[in-house]
């Protein structure tokens, strides 16, 4: 598996599916800021809120050929294996990202669990094998890792600006970075 985080800002994603899981993508998405657009037949009164609001899209009926025409990513998320797979096969065939929640086999990628710590993502995946123990040692991680580094990622940001406009040598800057950050860490009790 090939690690990356997408930009997904003003993107369209489609999530085929409207219940409690459907739900968790759902609020992922809209916090990457994407465009959202859900079909199923039944809808969650959590998503259907979302779509009253204008947050996102919604389609109540089953999934039909056609339906990733447009999308940048999918999301199947529908607990029907069948319907995941026609999902996928639609996807595939457009070249498109396709992630079956929980149905490895009806996956090109799989979404990680994923530490948040200000703009800091650390993300943990089995490559689908085990997403329960992705879950738990994530927890683990939001519990043990400080939340003071949300600070030090803003500060290496700032210095980091800086450097890039007074140092033209790459080498130096990244140097200069790791020097910085080799003292903060221990200083502001992050690595012994």
């Amino acid at each position: 598996m090939f690690p990356i985080f997408l930009r997904l800002e003003k993107r369209p994603v489609l999530v085929v599916g409207a219940g409690p899981v459907a739900l968790r993508k759902v609020e992922a998405l809209r916090a990457a800021g994407a465009e959202i657009h859900v079909i199923a037949p039944e809808v969650h009164p959590d998503i259907a809120a979302l779509a009253n609001s204008g947050l996102l899209s919604v389609e109540q009926r089953p999934f039909r050929r056609n339906d990733c025409d447009g999308a940048f990513l999918v999301i199947a998320a529908t607990g029907d294996p069948a319907v995941n797979k026609a999902v996928r096969d639609e996807a595939e065939n457009l070249g498109l990202l396709i992630n079956s929640v929980d149905d490895p086999p009806n996956c090109n990628f799989y979404v990680p669990a994923i530490v948040r710590v200000g703009d800091l993502r650390i993300a943990v995946s089995t490559q689908g094998k085990a997403p329960i123990l992705s879950g738990l040692v994530r927890a683990w991680l939001e519990r043990t890792v400080p939340k003071s580094l949300a600070a030090l990622v803003e500060d290496t940001e700032k210095l980091r600006l800086q450097l890039k406009d007074t140092e033209p040598d790459a080498t130096k800057r990244n140097a200069a970075l790791r020097q910085y950050l080799e003292r903060e860490l221990p200083a502001r009790g992050l690595l012994k």
